[in-house]
């Protein structure tokens, strides 16, 4: 005799147990941020810092072309901190007289000032900042924009200056600031983390430009004698990016390792 039901069940659904399968499928990792942007007003307070650490006076700043140009002395023509005076006495003017509307313009007007200095580095550096000048076409770049120009500017002064780490120039502050950034922008790290550890590789570059024999520039014709001396180039380098990471944070340039 059959035991089935007279009638089917008004909602089949309510009277079949459902079978809940487990979740095993492995979630995507987390895809770093490409897209982290810089402060608002970024270019124009890069500049500030810029100005304030290596000029004397008005901006509250250390100053720093002073101590530079001693540098220099010590270990070779005794120009840099003239020359890098002017390049940012120049800027500054062009700055005040037409007042940027955005990073593009302030760092051009940085550039233009460097590439109208004599020496040496004053055309590095007006290439330098002229490559970083053209990573966004408007407003703040990203960070991974910033990166980008950064790299192109560093390659720039090692294509130029025939300078590799380790021939105590400021491409020793310079190349390990660039791969560091690079990293940070690849771990997906916040922009005021990653310059900040940005500036903190320019800063070890450039400090151990001390214990090295010069191969490049006007320190290598005086042989020992600049051992035991900063590279004044090296350290306005990790200067500049301190000035970055300063602008970013909202904190302010601390140069006193120049010195310590």
């Amino acid at each position: 005799m059959s035991t089935a039901p007279d009638t089917a069940p008004e909602n089949p659904r309510e009277s079949t147990p459902q079978t809940v399968v487990p979740h095993t499928t492995p979630l995507p990792a987390p895809v770093p941020s490409q897209v982290t942007t810089l402060v608002d007003g970024f270019g124009g307070r890069w500049t500030t810092g810029i100005l304030a650490a290596f000029l004397q006076g008005g901006d509250g700043g250390d100053g720093r072309a002073e101590e530079l140009g001693r540098l220099d002395r010590l270990a070779g023509d005794g120009d840099f901190g003239t020359n890098i005076t002017s390049a940012l006495d120049r800027a500054r003017q062009a700055l005040e007289a037409e007042p940027p509307q955005d990073y593009r313009g302030w760092l051009t007007a940085v550039s233009r000032g460097f590439l109208g200095t004599g020496g040496t580095s004053g055309p590095l550096f007006g290439m330098f900042f002229r490559d970083l000048a053209r990573c966004c076409d408007t407003g703040e770049p990203t960070l991974a924009e910033f990166s980008a120009g950064l790299t192109a500017a560093v390659a720039t002064v090692q294509r130029y200056g025939k300078a590799e780490v380790g021939h105590k120039t400021m491409v020793d502050a310079l190349v390990p600031a660039a791969r560091t950034l690079e990293a940070e922008v690849a771990a997906g790290s916040q922009a005021a983390d990653a310059l900040a550890r940005t500036a903190d590789a320019a800063v070890e570059g450039a400090r151990g430009t001390a214990a090295l024999l010069a191969r490049r520039g006007r320190a290598s014709y005086v042989g020992d004698v600049a051992r035991g001396v900063l590279d004044p180039g090296a350290a306005a380098a990790a200067i500049v990016l301190q000035a970055a990471s300063a602008a970013q944070s909202g904190t302010t340039v601390d140069t006193g390792w120049v010195t310590a």
